[in-house]
């Protein structure tokens, strides 16, 4: 820890946290220094920074994980400070050392702490000693039926990478082997534990905050039980529907780990409640959360302010201030909830979110979401005085964003939000798995007709007038002014045909247009009033057509003609996003015979593994994806020829 004033700060990370460190550093007079890969170069954090500096490369590993290129960048910069954010290098303890040893300060925690907590299995044995309850682990080599089911984790990391769910030792080995490859490409360290999965448990842990004088504050509870793929999607503080003794036995718990480090600065210890009541620690996060905003929005504090004074001498005061009301964050991802979570790559057109909500974002409007990292666009944090009203304001500002070019989870979000059980406020880790294939369930049709009905209504508004040049008429070759034009829009898989003219704004009952603008229509809907966006680029073919009554619709125009090129062949695995071919099936040839749901083979994207299974039973015909190569979306990864039926 540094005891001289910090004047120019290097956040060592990409993206939401840069963006959102600068924005403290800033108000606090500070100099600001971006970091990024190729490309990021032109990436909102990039912009937002006094000065930034190009590390060569896109994957991870050869930018935002290269250490001595960011210290390096510091120094060129001028700054005196490294920041690291979350992930990437944030809880690596020779990083930390090696900022300290070029003369820089850290914003973190001490690299000892750090130490002592990367590895959860040595954490684990640390808290043990100091009394803070723990799940035994199990031998995976010795488990048995009586154990399942079983939780894998990666003993480095976080963020759900390196972690699988086994409820058969039939899969336990393939389980272990996917669970170690993954946590040595997000880690570089493949070490994997067990330990017994908790059924409906919940996720809740404790901020805290400690500074170099011997003070520790608990900075209260937070909820992050709904989670997919074990990364945490809805956030809450306080963690609602806990009982004192248990609120306060948690505080207790984390300050005694805290201690048990000599800790410094922000940090979160982790516990997994189960559903008789008993915590269980599961690990200490060294660094900043993703969710820290709503310990922010309770307390009324900005925790990287907080954290850079720490790292300048100041001292806490002795106790923290009171906390006020309830905080609810959702985690906005580029990602189709209904297709396994599959990451979502393009240009994010329109991201708006209106409301009294606070908004942490790395994107702005025109930029583009790439494959290198996480598909997070944006936390969105509601702040209220009780719970209800603060889901119920966060739920209204997320129905009513304008989000435009991309699929997103916005529509499970407001759903999962709006669950009597979330309202019930006793959310579980296993909320997903009992609810997912009814919050992704499409949209009534009747809500697809009411949007197709507003893009009637702004197409005629956009219909030239009778005498305008032929090639600027929309609808084709028409020219009939008595009669409707019409266009065919595909909406999820469906087919639709619009009518509209200058006159006849199309033929929907119940519905009547009240005015139109190309993108504004205002719609009476049996009888109410309802206003919607309708929004077209002129660089992409689709249309995107939003309100909080019928929520989001993209609507994709269906080409006169098919193209001739829009045929495969029968049996053909096609890359379902852009990644790189990370693991194939073992002893997968030409020849082999495979069977239907069968891994073949394993694309790594975003920071997520996305199996690709087999389609049906037959024979492989043909593998093109070898280990190492990077495939764009759509492009022919295998080829099974489906076995004759009996």
């Amino acid at each position: 820890m540094t005891q001289q004033p910090i004047t120019s700060l290097l956040v060592a990370n990409r993206g939401e946290i840069a963006v959102r460190i600068f924005r403290t550093a800033r108000a606090l007079g500070l100099d600001t220094v971006a970091v990024h890969s190729d490309p990021d170069a032109d990436s909102l954090h990039v912009r937002e920074a006094d000065a930034a500096v190009r590390l060569p490369g896109a994957a991870p590993a050869d930018t935002y994980l290269r250490g001595d290129l960011v210290i390096k960048a510091a120094l060129a910069a001028g700054a005196d400070a490294v920041h690291p954010g979350y992930g990437f290098l944030s809880e690596n303890a020779g990083f930390a050392r090696e900022v300290a040893a070029a003369g820089l300060a850290w914003i973190g925690p001490p690299p000892e702490a750090i130490e002592a907590m990367a590895s959860k299995t040595r954490a684990k044995e640390l808290m043990r000693a100091a009394g803070v309850p723990l799940l035994d682990p199990v031998d995976p080599a010795a488990a048995t039926p009586a154990d399942l089911p079983l939780l894998l984790k990666a003993a480095a990391g976080g963020g759900g990478r390196g972690m699988r769910v086994v409820r058969d030792l039939g899969t336990l080995k393939e389980s272990l082997d996917a669970a170690a490859a993954e946590a040595a490409s997000a880690f570089g360290d493949g070490e994997v534990f067990a330990e017994p999965y908790v059924e409906r448990g919940r996720h809740v842990e404790v901020q805290i905050l400690a500074d170099s004088h011997g003070t520790v504050w608990a900075l209260g509870t937070r909820d992050c039980s709904l989670q997919r793929r074990h990364q945490k999607v809805i956030e809450e503080a306080p963690a609602p529907a806990l009982p004192d003794s248990l609120r306060e036995s948690l505080h207790a718990a984390a300050v005694a780990a805290a201690r048990a480090v000599s800790y410094q600065g922000a940090g979160t210890v982790e516990f997994l409640v189960a559903a008789d009541g008993r915590p269980y620690f599961l690990e200490m996060n060294t660094r900043l959360q993703v969710e820290h905003p709503v310990t922010e929005a309770v307390f009324g504090l900005d925790l990287v302010a907080l954290q850079l004074r720490i790292a300048e001498g100041a001292a806490l005061p002795l106790t923290p201030p009171e906390p006020a009301g309830h905080a609810v964050e959702a985690r906005l991802y580029a990602e189709d909830p209904a297709r396994d979570w599959r990451p979502q790559t393009g240009v994010l057109h329109t991201l708006a979110v209106p409301g009294n909500v606070r908004v942490d974002t790395g994107f702005a409007d025109g930029d583009t979401v790439g494959i290198h990292y996480d598909p997070m666009l944006a936390k969105v944090v509601a702040h209220a005085p009780t719970r209800a009203e603060a889901v119920r304001a966060l739920a209204h500002a997320l129905a009513g964003a304008r989000i435009h070019g991309l699929t997103t989870n916005r529509e499970l979000l407001v759903r999962s939000l709006r669950h009597p059980e979330f309202a019930a406020g006793q959310p579980d880790t296993g909320f997903y798995e009992r609810h997912l294939a009814a919050l992704t369930e499409p949209a009534p049709d009747t809500a697809d007709r009411t949007a197709l009905a507003a893009l009637a209504g702004a197409l005629a508004e956009a219909a030239p007038a009778p005498g305008a040049p032929l090639a600027l008429r929309l609808g084709g070759w028409r020219n009939l002014r008595s009669q409707p034009r019409t266009r065919r829009y595909s909406v999820d898989g469906t087919e639709h045909e619009v009518r509209y003219g200058p006159v006849d704004p199309g033929d929907h009952p119940g519905v009547r247009v009240l005015s139109a603008e190309r993108h504004l229509v205002v719609l009476e809907v049996g009888g109410v009033r309802r206003q919607f966006h309708v929004k077209q680029n002129s660089n992409t073919s689709e249309v995107y057509v939003d309100s909080s009554f019928t929520g989001a619709h993209t609507l994709t125009p269906v080409p006169r003609f098919a193209d001739p090129q829009d045929r495969t062949e029968p049996g053909s695995l096609l890359a379902p996003m852009p990644g790189t071919v990370v693991r194939v099936a073992e002893g997968l040839a030409p020849g082999a015979a495979v069977t239907a749901g069968q891994p073949l083979l394993w694309l790594e994207a975003m920071k997520m593994e996305h199996r690709i299974v087999s389609p049906a039973s037959g024979t492989l015909t043909a593998l093109h994806a070898t280990l190492g190569r990077q495939v764009e979306f759509g492009a022919l990864l295998a080829v099974v020829q489906e076995e004759s039926p009996a």
